[in-house]
């Protein structure tokens, strides 16, 4: 199900007479109407559902149980903060939904698919098509310019994004010729996260992104994650210890021990320069 007009889009098609005066007044109606309630009231569709996932690391002598008995939804285009202290299970459960580690029960079902069957080269696949990361520490290839590093992770997928919209969309498109050695740490997060969005994934999966940041830097990188969302439809999961943060998210999944502790609507999110920590 699609919610993402274009009101300029529409507009020129009522010069065209492609639609009439009557369907442009009930679309942007319809837009005001959903925007005061928020996404939330849109009807809510799961990209990913996890059910009973579990994640047991054997270390010889000692099982450690990383994760215990999860189960929630992802709904398609929502902006969802997975919120814990260090040790909760938030990191084991992102490698999970990201196809980069696979847990030791459960059901994991991307698009009504249970990625649990997959194959290596199949997670490979859901992992290139799929799936955007943007991790804590940037994870760029230092001998590559910024618009190298974008460029590479371009050639993973048959239709990528323009490179150049990219760096554009991040504030960055004065920046593609410099090496990330040459690029403050904010500065390089919008790499990462262009790298990311260049896939044109439907799924971005943040882990810690504004941890190695300042105040103000991080909330610079939040901006620019909202927008995506917001702007693309993209569906955003953002882990982080900060609570903070948390009051942007549409939902927050708080964990602790392993387990989720809690699931919050947030019917009125908060916008990323408001929030303060």
């Amino acid at each position: 199900m699609e919610f993402f007009y274009d009101p300029d889009e529409i507009k020129k098609m009522y010069q065209r007479k492609l639609v009439s005066v009557k369907k442009v007044l009930n679309i942007e109606k319809s837009l005001a109407f959903l925007f005061r309630k928020g996404r939330s009231y849109m009807e809510k569709e799961v990209l990913l559902r996890l059910e009973n996932v579990t994640k047991t690391y054997d270390m010889g002598e000692v099982k450690v149980e990383a994760l215990k008995s999860t189960t929630f939804d992802i709904y398609r285009g929502e902006f969802l903060v997975i919120l814990g202290p260090s040790g909760s299970g938030k990191s084991t459960l992102l490698n999970i939904v990201g196809g980069m580690d696979r847990a030791s029960s459960g059901l994991v079902e991307y698009e009504k698919e249970n990625i649990q069957t997959f194959t290596a080269d199949q997670l490979t696949a859901y992992r290139r098509r799929e799936v955007g990361f943007v991790f804590q520490f940037y994870n760029l290839m230092t001998d590559l310019t910024a618009r190298e590093n974008v460029e590479l992770a371009a050639t993973l997928v048959k239709k990528p994004l323009l490179v150049e919209s990219c760096l554009e969309e991040v504030g960055l498109a004065d920046r593609g010729r410099h090496f990330p050695s040459q690029m403050s740490g904010g500065e390089q997060q919008r790499v990462s996260i262009a790298r990311a969005l260049v896939k044109n994934p439907r799924l971005l999966l943040c882990d810690e992104p504004t941890g190695a940041l300042d105040f103000t830097t991080g909330k610079l990188i939040l901006g620019v994650l909202d927008r995506i969302n917001r702007e693309r439809g993209c569906t955003v999961l953002l882990i982080t210890h900060n609570t903070a943060i948390a009051a942007m998210g549409h939902r927050v999944v708080r964990m602790r021990s392993g387990e989720v502790a809690s699931i919050t609507d947030n019917p009125n999110p908060l916008a990323p320069e408001r929030i303060e920590w």
